[in-house]
């Protein structure tokens, strides 16, 4: 074994800082938001119940799709329709 083969501290701490970059780097620049939510999530996000939710769909007020027997509404729908009923 010679000199060159050999890791150093060195080393070690500037891999370990190309790595914490690269991962930041991807962090930044990707978009972690779901675009889709269950009906759970909307429900929590919008602080009302089960009953409530169900009206909104009824009456058409947050669109959703359905399939295999989960609801999914659009994030943007939602926050759209909340917006619809923000007091001016």
């Amino acid at each position: 074994m010679n000199k060159n083969d050999l890791v150093t501290v060195q080393d070690l701490q500037e891999l370990k800082e190309e790595i914490i970059s690269k991962i930041e780097h991807i962090t930044k620049n990707k978009t972690t938001q779901k675009e889709w939510l269950r009906s759970f999530e909307v429900m929590e996000m919008l602080g009302i119940s089960t009953g409530t939710l169900q009206n909104l769909r009824i009456n058409r007020d947050i669109p959703f799709t359905k399939m295999g027997g989960t609801l999914y509404y659009e994030k943007a729908e939602v926050v759209k329709a909340l917006n619809k009923c923000k007091a001016a």
